[in-house]
């Protein structure tokens, strides 16, 4: 039987990097759905720290041109140095860091505190965008559009600096499942820099089981293991209605279980985070209690 590392369970209740509003519920919301007593049924021993401090209100800047400031920098910024600091001190304790957000925008502070600690790192990033805009192709100046291109050393000088180096991830060693909605200069980076992108249209040719096996395979690829940084809008927003940005025809129930119960029997998972949930947009709270399942199913719930 594998022996089931501590977990501490880091609520980042920010949603200022976000375009649409109530996604700081997230964390609550999805520890309400049951979460931590999932995780205890399997074997977990949890820690549920205090929420990393996140404002929640903030002077709108307006329309935003492309190649000024993102939206929202400074507060983005403060979040993701805290967070990155949390995650850096529960390593050094050897303990599994399960980040809940808040929108994309934190993962800037879970890779800056993961790169701080592991030599290097791979990352998996489930989404329905890529998150590889920066201030210069950016459509709406969004910073949770910015994350992965941040963590990989490109955009605004204070998002990839956070931690105080860059890059804090490879693009040979980055992977992203579940694309459908990408910018041009998204496009233009992914092919630049050689990433890794499972759009809907692999996942359909090649089935998710073979997509999560060859995600597995270069995330691991001379790293010291892998980052999941799960967007619940990867699903299909008839599955996971409550999240911000959704775009129609995404991954099913199953496939997300089944990529996530694959990547558990790959063991090579070093930290998670699921992102998004916005239960402002719905009614019955159907999103949180999908992501607490697949949370559940990444750290080992089985069927049988």
């Amino acid at each position: 039987m594998r022996c089931k590392p501590e977990l501490s369970i880091l609520r980042v209740p920010f949603d200022l990097g976000a375009g649409r509003k109530g996604v700081r519920r997230g964390p609550d919301a999805i520890l309400q759905a049951g979460l931590e007593r999932k995780l205890r049924q399997l074997g977990y021993s949890c820690e549920l720290p205090d929420p990393v401090p996140a404002p929640s209100n903030a002077k709108e800047s307006g329309v935003f041109v492309p190649q000024a400031e993102p939206r929202h920098l400074n507060e983005a910024v403060k979040v993701n140095e805290a967070l990155a600091a949390q995650i850096k001190d529960v390593l050094e304790r050897g303990r599994f860091p399960l980040v809940l957000g808040g929108d994309h925008s934190i993962a800037i502070g879970t890779l800056a505190g993961l790169a701080q600690h592991y030599r290097s790192i791979g990352v998996i990033w489930f989404d329905a965008h890529a998150d590889l805009n920066t201030p210069d192709t950016s459509p709406s100046g969004n910073i949770h559009g910015m994350s992965l291109a941040a963590s990989l050393g490109i955009g605004h000088h204070r998002l990839t600096r956070i931690g105080g180096f860059l890059p804090k991830i490879r693009p040979q060693h980055t992977v992203i499942i579940g694309a459908r909605q990408l910018d041009p200069g998204e496009k233009e980076l992914i092919r630049a820099e050689g990433i890794t992108c499972f759009t809907m249209h692999e996942i359909d040719r090649m089935g998710i089981a073979r997509v999560t096996e060859e995600a597995v395979r270069i995330a691991t690829a001379g790293t010291d293991g892998l980052h999941v940084s799960f967007d619940i809008d990867s699903l299909d927003p008839l599955e996971a209605p409550g999240t911000g940005t959704p775009v129609k025809g995404g991954i099913s129930y199953r496939e997300a279980h089944l990529a996530l119960e694959l990547l558990y029997e790959a063991g090579s998972v070093l930290s998670a985070e699921m992102v998004e949930v916005n239960p402002a947009l719905e009614r019955d709270n159907q999103t949180a209690r999908l992501a607490a399942e697949l949370i559940s199913s990444l750290l080992g719930q089985r069927i049988l």
